[in-house]
C-alpha cells in the first residue's frame, strides 16, 4: 500500500465543539470550491491566472480543510471518547474491502 503520511498539529487558543468545527469544515471546504471555481473559470469570469499559482492557491484551501478535519478528529477523541486509531484501523479495511487499497 502506497501512503503518505500528513500531520497537522491540535490548534492552541480554541475551544472548539463538534458542531461548530463541522460549520467551520464546511466553510472551509466552501472555500476550496470557490477558489476552484473561480480559477477555473466555472463562475462564468474569465481569469486568466498562472496554472502554478492557481494550483498552489488550491493547496492552500485544501490544507485549511484537512486542518480542521484534523481539529474535528481531535474533537471526537477528546470530547467524545473515540479511539482514532481503531477508526483508521477501519477505515483503511473499509478502503481495502471496496478495491481502492492494493495488498
Amino acid at each position: 500500500m502506497d501512503t503518505k503520511n500528513l500531520a497537522l498539529p491540535r490548534l492552541n487558543r480554541l475551544n472548539p465543539t463538534l458542531e461548530s468545527t463541522a460549520l467551520k469544515l464546511m466553510e472551509e471546504a466552501g472555500e476550496l470550491a470557490q477558489v476552484i471555481g473561480k480559477y477555473r473559470g466555472l463562475s462564468g469570469e474569465k481569469v486568466v491566472l498562472d496554472e502554478e499559482l492557481v494550483v498552489k492557491e488550491i493547496a492552500r484551501e485544501l490544507l485549511d480543510v484537512a486542518q480542521t478535519a484534523v481539529t474535528m478528529m481531535f474533537v471526537m477523541e477528546e470530547q467524545h471518547g473515540i479511539d482514532l486509531s481503531l477508526m483508521v484501523q477501519e477505515h483503511l479495511a473499509k478502503l481495502e474491502q471496496k478495491g481502492y487499497l492494493s495488498k
